[in-house]
């Protein structure tokens, strides 16, 4: 089956996103997520949930979408330039999550799917996500877990697979202007579209479905640590890193924000608080010191 099934990957989009809200409001244990149902005015739309002041989780928004257009948009056309002039359709589920404690690592994940069209051409599709992971207090078995699962979960689609995309994790997820990355990495790819439609598709499924079975168990390891006002001052300020990759470097947010999206449902990744200190640095031999010389320099985990 090479023909692109739309239908079926919104189905199972839809479906995703239903699973990951209940699955993190069970881990949350008193959260739950308020949905709101948007509309684009150039075509499409989606549903936007979002979980605040939980028990465990600060905030986490979980977003599905799905719109359309005439014309694709700078962003998706910058490094695809045969697309200009096309139509398109692009859908996705995307996540992050805010946990309050700072022993627990933020993390994102994202699937998606886009398809360009023009009058006697064929159609133009390809996949796109991952997941990664964005600690402030780093555990080396979690991130020896998160990796794992990442591994485990590429191995039926070849050996090659979840080192390239461990690579392009690395690679995608760096902060340039800070010269570090943003995280410990994962996963994450782009224009997948081999060998057909068929095994493209059955890869997302396993991206958006292993990536609570990655999450999860951390967070039930860590989320009972005691911290303090020290922590949380760390973790306020380690997340205006987050906020400066996703407003100045991601893709997905500058493509959400040039076709008119709606900018509230985009703009959730951002932590619901955050701090920025003039030319702070960590106290040598510190546990904060500890992020950048022993989890954010890329490394092999397994």
């Amino acid at each position: 089956m090479n023909a692109p099934d739309i239908a079926a990957v919104k189905q199972f989009l839809l479906l995703l996103q239903d699973s990951i809200c209940q699955q993190l409001a069970e881990a949350d244990g008193s959260g739950t997520f308020k949905e709101d149902n948007w509309t684009r005015e150039g075509g499409g739309g989606g549903r936007s949930r979002v979980l605040r002041n939980g028990a465990v989780f600060e905030q986490a928004g979980v977003n599905f979408s799905h719109v359309h257009g005439d014309q694709m948009p700078a962003s998706a056309t910058a490094h695809r330039p045969e697309l200009a002039g096309r139509s398109f359709e692009a859908m996705g589920v995307s996540l992050v999550v805010h946990p309050e404690n700072p022993y627990v690592p933020t993390s994102h994940a994202n699937v998606r799917f886009f398809i360009a069209e023009k009058p006697g051409a064929s159609p133009v599709w390809w996949f796109g996500g991952g997941f990664d992971m964005t600690p402030f207090y780093g555990f080396a078995e979690d991130a020896v877990h998160w990796h794992q699962t990442a591994f485990d979960l590429c191995r039926p689609f070849g050996d090659d697979v979840y080192p390239r995309y461990k690579k392009w994790c690395d690679d995608y997820f760096f902060i340039k202007h800070r010269n570090e990355q943003r995280g410990i990495g994962g996963l994450f790819f782009d224009d997948l579209n081999t060998p057909d439609f068929a095994t493209s598709f059955s890869f997302i499924q396993a991206v958006g479905e292993g990536y609570l079975n990655a999450y999860l168990p951390i967070v039930a390891r860590r989320k009972s640590h005691c911290w303090g006002e020290r922590e949380r001052e760390f973790q306020l300020y380690r997340r205006g890193r987050y906020v400066e990759f996703n407003l100045v470097w991601d893709r997905g947010t500058l493509f959400g924000l040039q076709t008119g999206g709606r900018t509230e449902s985009i703009l959730m990744s951002m932590p619901p608080k955050v701090a920025w200190e003039y030319n702070w640095q960590p106290q040598p031999g510190s546990p904060e010191a500890a992020l950048y010389s022993d989890f954010l320099p890329v490394k092999a985990w397994l």
